[in-house]
């Protein structure tokens, strides 16, 4: 293991760099501008391969470049990676902080190249910065990050390179430090071969958490309505099977109701489609306060709302129609009076298109009946 070349392993960690780079910046033109820090991360491999080219060409060019700038290019794009893991995680990137971090290690590494030649407090020195860099992110992240799959492989890899960083310095304490970076010794095969994964598994752990937001952020438009947040007409039928398949099952009952925005192509006409939507969206957030949590609220189309009201019987769904009616007569610049057709599970044999008739049948009266009410399918 001893005999594997520095200079080749720091070769492959600047090729898995250059990969990851173009790959990260392809997801960053091509996803929506809402999967936030994309660019970070894209940044962060970059600056990551430009440190490898330099760590590579030691000898062959200065010191600055070789030591002092390679460091602070290695520091600065793991800086870059973690803002990019703020901003995902709808945080703000702290650069003022990280930018005097940055400006104090310059100093340090090269007074300790220049100033005082110290192979070994230089090396630890740079142990103890990335060490608490890396500290820094996987605290946010077990704080902001979630519990999915791809955020937790990065906190895996970030707390396996700590302890790897944790066991070089302790090498270092020890009198192992060696003389040089390109000197092949078993901790420096270890350190280099732990840094080229972690940079391949980081890039890739930000390929995922991105992948996993575009997936939610599909999954979210192809089941809610993009104006009022309501579940769409598709989703809410699909959700009203389910219920409707459990209530035979358990016979714990059902009711749905159907909901007209009442005169409300008048306030189109007059007030302009802009005020329209402000009222749908009014209306969305105004019911689902009143609803409980099992309740849904979809779109059934244009002004047209469907509730779904699981578990509950006519006169318990009477008593949501009644506080929607009431969230609904508050004196608002967006309150709007509203239509209700009511109807409830009437035994096994039961099918949705039997109740959404029955509903449509009672919405039809409410409205014949002077609109501003509610109409119960057994009265109707």
């Amino acid at each position: 293991m001893t005999n594997l070349d520095p200079r080749s392993m720091i070769a492959l960690a600047g090729f898995m760099s250059a990969v990851m780079a173009m790959v990260l910046l392809f997801m960053r033109r091509h996803y929506p501008p809402s999967i936030r820090g994309v660019g970070g991360w894209a940044a962060a491999p970059l600056l990551w391969l430009l440190s490898t080219v330099l760590f590579g060409a030691r000898g062959a060019i200065p010191d600055w470049l070789g030591l002092v700038l390679a460091n602070q290019l290695l520091v600065l794009g793991s800086v870059t990676y973690y803002m990019g893991t703020r901003q995902f995680m709808g945080q703000p990137a702290t650069w003022r902080t990280w930018n005097w971090v940055m400006a104090g290690t310059t100093v340090v590494f090269a007074w300790l190249t220049y100033g005082w030649p110290n192979y070994a407090v230089r090396v630890g020195f740079f142990t103890v910065v990335m060490g608490a860099l890396y500290a820094a992110q996987l605290r946010f992240m077990l704080r902001h990050g979630g519990r999915n799959f791809p955020v937790r492989l990065v906190e895996v890899m970030l707390g396996l390179h700590m302890l790897v960083l944790g066991m070089r310095l302790g090498s270092i304490l020890a009198g192992h430090a060696g003389n040089d970076l390109m000197e092949p010794s078993l901790f420096q095969t270890l350190y280099i071969g732990a840094y080229a994964l972690t940079v391949l598994m980081l890039s890739i752990g930000a390929v995922l958490m991105a992948t996993d937001r575009l997936r939610t952020e599909l999954e979210h438009l192809a089941t809610y309505d993009s104006l009022t947040q309501a579940l769409n007409r598709r989703a809410l039928l699909q959700r009203c099977e389910d219920e409707l398949e459990r209530a035979q099952r358990y016979g714990n009952g059902l009711s749905i109701m159907m909901v007209d925005l009442d005169n409300f192509k008048a306030v189109n006409d007059t007030r302009g489609h802009q005020h329209g939507d402000a009222v749908l969206v009014h209306f969305a957030e105004r019911t689902r306060q009143v609803l409980r949590r099992a309740d849904r609220l979809g779109r059934y189309g244009g002004e047209e709302f469907l509730v779904l009201l699981p578990g509950a019987d006519a006169q318990a769904a009477l008593g949501v129609a009644q506080r929607i009616h009431a969230t609904l007569a508050t004196g608002h610049p967006l309150d709007c009076e509203v239509s209700i057709g009511l109807t409830s599970w009437t035994g096994p044999q039961e099918t949705l298109d039997a109740m959404l008739s029955r509903a449509d049948a009672a919405l039809y009266r409410a409205k014949e009946e002077g609109r501003n009410r509610t109409v119960v399918w057994a009265e109707a």
